[in-house]
């Protein structure tokens, strides 16, 4: 279970998500934004839609385990999500989801008791999960990606 802190300091980042993500990809060509992050890896323009449909997926999840009974959430496969003919679209329509899901999801999260960030969903490839999980693993997802458009932005000199 996370402490007070931790989930302060995760709903944070999963609130300036959009910003941060903004600013990481700000200046970029299509050139860039058409790079893999690694050898075998997404371009940086799969990253940004992958991010928006994981996190709607996300807040759904949450949703689901704030109203239901240990509900089993559907996983997918992102890798075959990663390229379907709209994920070569500008980044602009993911960019507005994630500022209206982030704001919602943001309000949600402040909204969330002690007792019901204890409440569990089952995830049929990870198992049970809290929403403490759910919390911490969006935070870090989030970052994670972040991460990846850094360091590729300084290996190219961007």
């Amino acid at each position: 279970m996370l402490t007070p802190a931790e989930r302060a300091d995760s709903i944070e980042r999963i609130i300036s998500l959009p910003k941060r993500l903004k600013s990481h990809v700000e200046g970029l060509s299509d050139e860039h934004l058409d790079t893999p992050y690694r050898d075998g890896g997404w371009t940086v323009r799969q990253v940004v839609h992958h991010l928006a449909d994981s996190h709607l997926n996300a807040y759904t999840r949450t949703r689901l385990a704030l109203t239901e009974d240990h509900p089993t959430i559907k996983p997918y496969d992102q890798d075959a999500w990663a390229v379907q003919a709209d994920y070569a679209l500008p980044l602009d329509a993911s960019l507005k989801i994630l500022e209206g899901v982030h704001f919602r999801w943001g309000v949600l999260w402040q909204s969330v008791s002690d007792e019901q960030f204890a409440r569990t969903l089952h995830h049929p490839d990870n198992g049970t999960m809290s929403i403490d999980d759910l919390l911490r693993s969006y935070a870090q997802h989030g970052d994670n990606h972040l991460q990846q458009i850094r360091d590729l932005r300084t290996r190219k000199g961007w």
